[in-house]
């Protein structure tokens, strides 16, 4: 395999040297502020990268303040024990997005997340304690446990919280198999997951650096190469 310092040195000449490259780099996650994060807040970011997936993101940012009034805030414990009749009715709230399936999603999440808050405090505390080293089983906990959660949603839904991991983005896909991982082009399989985690902890231990360092100078390295003000707009995204 393909050492990350080759890796980087090929973003650092394409961003314009080491110091650019630094500057397109996002904070280092914070497992002190993760473990603070609201239940609240949690459910408020599962509902958005759920709404979000296979739709316009602007449609959702741009209707986010009607999903806030409408799930009452996302306080899990409220919402768990609200009746048929709640959900029913927000088929018809027209400041929203009005989709059957994820929005029982929802329902079903403040479950989710108010068991989670049962056994360990708080979400956020569950996953400031969980390594980066087993991304995929804090994935596989998202898809048992939770609603609409695997995928690439599961993923966006941990960059979006602040946890530290990696995206398998088209361009980081591309860096990994360009650096000699047997991945298929498209990764779903646990198989290929469990290759993409191997390797990115590899490379943590060679390095030293954040997963999601990683993970971003990765895509910067190749594929398509955005420019600085393309590329703030994916910050905290998609690598």
């Amino acid at each position: 395999m393909t050492p990350f310092k080759t890796i980087r040195a090929r973003a650092e000449k394409r961003k314009g040297g080491p110091k650019a490259l630094s500057l397109l780099l996002p904070p280092a996650p914070n497992p002190k502020a993760l473990a603070k994060l609201g239940d609240d807040r949690v459910l408020a970011e599962m509902t958005r990268r759920v709404f979000s997936a296979g739709f316009a993101w602007s449609v959702i940012e741009t209707k986010w303040p009607g999903f806030e009034e409408a799930f009452v805030g996302f306080a899990p414990g409220r919402l768990s024990l609200q009746p048929d009749e709640f959900w029913d009715a927000l088929m018809k709230d027209t400041g929203i997005v009005r989709n059957g399936a994820k929005i029982m999603s929802v329902r079903a999440n403040a479950s989710f997340v108010r068991d989670i808050a049962k056994e360990h405090g708080s979400f956020g505390k569950m996953l400031a304690k969980w390594p980066s080293s087993d991304q995929i089983g804090l994935l596989e906990l998202l898809v048992k446990r939770g609603s609409r959660l695997g995928g690439n949603t599961g993923q966006m839904l941990l960059r979006f919280l602040g946890w530290d991991g990696f995206v398998t983005s088209k361009d980081v896909v591309i860096c990994l198999r360009d650096a000699g991982l047997d991945i298929a082009e498209t990764v779903t399989s646990k198989r290929d997951l469990a290759k993409v985690q191997a390797q990115f902890n590899a490379w943590h231990e060679e390095t030293g650096l954040p997963y999601i360092h990683l993970s971003r100078i990765c895509a910067m390295s190749i594929g398509e190469n955005y420019d600085a003000e393309k590329l703030a707009g994916f910050m905290g995204a998609e690598d």
